[in-house]
């Protein structure tokens, strides 16, 4: 099994950055991918971003490529995203995911393709 653990979320005024944290634990030796979701009441979960690293690229939806960025501490087998520049719409509950496999087939924009779910750090955006 593996947990995870989000940080870094609260109140942040819009303008500011943001950096979100996630620590993996436990049987680590499984994953071969890490994502950010985030969901805001009565929508779907939506793909923030991926790291997948036996194949080694990250991938962003193409509407937070210019503002989202991700790294990945792989000793300490965590996940770090970072947004310049905070709007009220990024106001949601981020989630951090692990899965694995080595597959070019496996879709890891997709929620269904992954393991396990932290419980979720909530981000507010105040204008």
């Amino acid at each position: 099994q593996v947990q995870l653990t989000e940080s870094g979320g609260g109140l942040v005024q819009a303008g500011e950055p943001l950096n979100l944290s996630c620590a993996a634990s436990g049987g680590t030796g499984s994953m071969t991918a890490m994502a950010w979701f985030r969901q805001t009441p009565g929508k779907e979960r939506e793909f923030v971003g991926t790291f997948e690293w036996i194949f080694g690229y990250t991938r962003f939806p193409d509407s937070m490529k210019d503002r989202f960025t991700m790294s990945r501490n792989n000793a300490k087998n965590a996940l770090f995203l970072h947004v310049n520049s905070l709007k009220a719409e990024h106001t949601a509950v981020y989630y951090c995911a692990a899965g694995g496999g080595a597959s070019t087939k496996i879709s890891w924009e997709e929620w269904f393709s992954y393991d396990y779910w932290g419980q979720g750090t909530q981000v507010t955006v105040s204008s």
